[in-house]
Parts: structure tokens; sequence; C-alpha cells
């Protein structure tokens, strides 16, 4: 629980880390000196007695330039557990999503509730919806998360796709098999496919949201004719050093295998990894780092250039999942409504907020606050309240800094679709509808 040993112990070894950076990186570490073997990934006896092992997150005969594997020198290798076994689902649920008929009405829902008192990071993962079909590599799910304590003596792991973490109040400190995260609000922290992991809380109550992504993994958008740089950069993506528990007793480790949980009993802990090498590894990043590019002349680009992450699928250009930021930026366009605009899209989107408040959607009680959300499925209309269109189209165009604010989408390219849990959330909205009354008819011919 909160204000326990391990939970001080945690807060000092977060304050301590170092990283590796560089998205995508060819990463290699040793907690050990000499663990890591030179000049080939399997030798006949790997360094120190440690097992070789790869950890695979694509075919192998991918294309270089999307093949994503590491090699790592554990204690124990991977094989050696007993049988899993079906446990609780709790709030997790995975695609497919049927419980409920795909709604194009616009959504939007406060905070989660506060758990019960010692409720971890697995425990606390509540599912809002997703699309596609976690046995066939497609698609994406949308969950919410609630804790107030640090996951002890378990472990988890995703084989459905990886996990993009968004801390919305809480820091927390992420022990992975590839060494440690710490991932605050404002930050994100990116899970590949298999990777095992424990989440411990840095402060007493931590809350955000997660993106499970079926699909090909997450990859920095290409640039065009932005150029060499701006956006995310990948040198701010930073990869952990390699640190390991050898620590013998009992630990639950639990797989989340085609939308179900699984858990099996292991004498040892599975963060055992001395050294490793490879692409294949988790990443935390500060979006705060964001290069935010714009309009210094007129209008208001399109969200697409606020993208951090972007999950490629069969059709250029169209993501199977985007992951786009909202940062701190400078507004000084001409003669321009500057908030978004209102919109159609053929992508559904559902936005998220971390800090503050945002320049399109009134904040304050039964608004758009830190840790709700809001979906508005494919080509449902939306744009600025009433409020805020009225607002932007008085305010005097003086370069304005938003400066106050942190938000963020998930945009796919197919509806979401809810679950039955969040179909029926008393923390989902009633009128939500209402925010665009009183959009008067100002034509008059």
């Amino acid at each position: 629980m909160p204000g326990t040993d391990n939970d001080e112990q945690a807060r000092k070894t977060a304050e301590t880390l170092t990283y590796q950076p560089g998205f995508g990186n060819e990463h290699s570490s040793e907690a050990t000196p000499g663990a890591l073997p030179q000049g080939r990934n399997s030798p006949q006896r790997a360094p120190l007695g440690l097992y070789a092992e790869q950890l695979s997150g694509t075919a192998f005969t991918e294309p270089r330039h999307t093949n994503r594997r590491s090699w790592l020198y554990r204690i124990r290798p991977s094989a050696a557990h007993p049988p899993f076994t079906r446990v609780d689902n709790g709030g997790l649920r995975g695609a497919p999503f049927t419980e409920t008929v795909p709604d194009p009405n616009r959504l939007r829902w406060n905070p989660l509730p506060e758990p019960p008192a010692g409720t971890d990071f697995l425990a606390g993962l509540w599912t809002l919806g997703g699309n596609g079909d976690a046995t066939q590599r497609t698609g994406m799910a949308i969950h919410l998360y609630a804790a107030n304590s640090s996951m002890t003596d378990r472990v988890f792991s995703d084989a459905d796709g990886e996990l993009l973490i968004v801390p919305e109040r809480g820091g927390l400190l992420l022990r992975t098999e590839f060494g440690l995260l710490r991932a605050e609000p404002g930050h994100v922290a990116l899970i590949p496919r298999g990777i095992r992991f424990r989440v411990e809380l840095l402060d007493a109550t931590a809350r955000g949201y997660v993106c499970e992504n079926y699909g090909r993994p997450f990859v920095l958008p290409d640039l065009g004719p932005i150029g060499a740089n701006g956006l995310a950069n990948a040198r701010d993506f930073l990869a952990p050093v390699a640190a390991y528990e050898d620590r013998e007793g009992p630990v639950q480790v639990v797989n989340k295998f085609c939308g179900n949980l699984w858990a099996a009993t292991y004498d040892h802990s599975p963060l055992d990894v001395v050294a490793w090498h490879g692409n294949h590894v988790p990443y935390v990043y500060d979006l705060r780092r964001f290069n935010v590019l714009g309009t210094i002349s007129y209008d208001h680009p399109d969200p697409s250039i606020f993208t951090v992450l972007t999950s490629p699928s069969d059709t250029p250009g169209l993501a199977g999942v985007d992951f786009v930021v909202f940062a701190p930026r400078w507004l000084v366009g001409e003669d321009t409504f500057r908030p978004p605009y209102f919109h159609r899209n053929v992508m559904s989107e559902y936005m998220g907020l971390i800090e503050g408040a945002y320049d399109a959607k009134t904040a304050g009680e039964g608004g758009f606050v830190p840790g709700g959300g809001s979906l508005h499925n494919m080509m449902s209309a939306h744009g600025p309240d009433r409020e805020t269109f009225d607002r932007a189209s008085a305010a005097e165009l003086r370069p304005q800094k938003i400066d106050d604010g942190l938000a963020f989408m998930f945009e796919t390219r197919w509806p979401v679709t809810l679950t039955g849990q969040a179909a029926g959330a008393g923390h989902l909205q009633a009128g939500y509808d209402g925010v665009w009354q009183g959009l008067e008819r100002h034509y008059r011919p």
C-alpha cells in the first residue's frame, strides 16, 4: 500500500534512473560486466551461466526496417514455468467487442471512480472499447486505469498487443524485463507486445489511460514536406538500461492472451534479464519535448500535424491507430478561427485530458476534465462547444500561448465499439450533445 517502505524505495529508485536515447535503435545493455556475448547471439555457453533467448515482436522474415526483436540473457529461460490457467478478467476486455453495437452518438465520460483500497495497476484496468480482433492482430482497445497500490509479487504481459500508457495522475515506476522506466503525468510509456513488467506507484494514487495496439508496432510518422526534423524526435525516446531481479519465491505472472487473462505462479521473478540487445524494447517519452508545428499565416492545420506515434496499416497514410498530443504551443494565425474547427472525420477519435483545459472544450464540472474522455466515432459531427465558439469568434487575434493544458487523442481507422460497462457507466455524462446547443443561426439573406 502507498506509504510503505516499498513505495519509498520505489521513489528513491525512480530518482536515480539512467536511460539510452533513440527510438528504434539497436540498443544494448548489461547489468553485470561481461554478461553480453560479443560477436554472436547464442554462443555454446552464454556468459556467466546465463540463458540466451530471443524475443520476436515481428515475424522473422519481415523487412529489416520493420523487424523487431531482442536477445535476452537471463538467469532462467522463460520456458521454465508451470501451466497457465484462466483467471478473472476484472474490468479488462479484448477485441472483438460484441457486447454493444457501434454507437454514432458523441459520448463523454467523467474520470473513473476511485477504486477500492488495495487496487493495483492490473486490477485497476477498465476497458472502454475498441475495434478489430486481437486474434488477427488488427485494431486497438482503449483502457483506463485507477490504482492505489503497487503491484507486489505479480507481473503482467500482453501477448495481444503493445501498450501505450498515458499517466494523468500519479507517477509510475515500471519494472520491465529490460530495466526500469519512470513515467510521470506528461510522459507516455510504451511497452511492446509480450514484454513482462510490474507497476509500482510513486504517489498515493495513480490514474490514466492505455492504448492497446493490436496491429503493427508504433513508429514515428514520416515527415514528408516537413523535412528531416520536427514533431517527436527519436532521441527524446528513452530506453532502459539492464536491471534484473534475482529473486526466489512465488510470483504470479499474468498474461493477456486473445482477450482473456491467464496466470501461473512461478518460483522466481521473470524479470531476471542480466543483459540484452535489440530493438524490441520499452520506452518512455516526455510529451513536453514534442516539437509542435503549426500555421504562421492563416487557418488551423489538420490535427495530423500533432501525431507522436502511428501504427501503419495496409493502406498508406491510413493508420490502425495514431497517438496525437495537443501540447503547449503558440497560436498566431491571422483572420483565423484558432480553436480546432467543426469537423466530420472518417477516422474515430477518443480524446483524453492530462492536465489543464483543452482549447476547444469547456472545462469545469460536467465538462471535459483531466482523467475524463470523449469519443467521436467516424463521421460524427463535432468541434468547439458554443462557449468556445463565441469566445474565439470575438477574440482579439494577438499572439496567444496555450500553456495551461495537455490533451491527447487515440485516432483509429475503425469505429470504436463500447464495452457494456462503458455504455452503462455511472460516469458517462448525460446530455453531452447539449454543449453544441445555442449555436444560433447568423445567416440572414
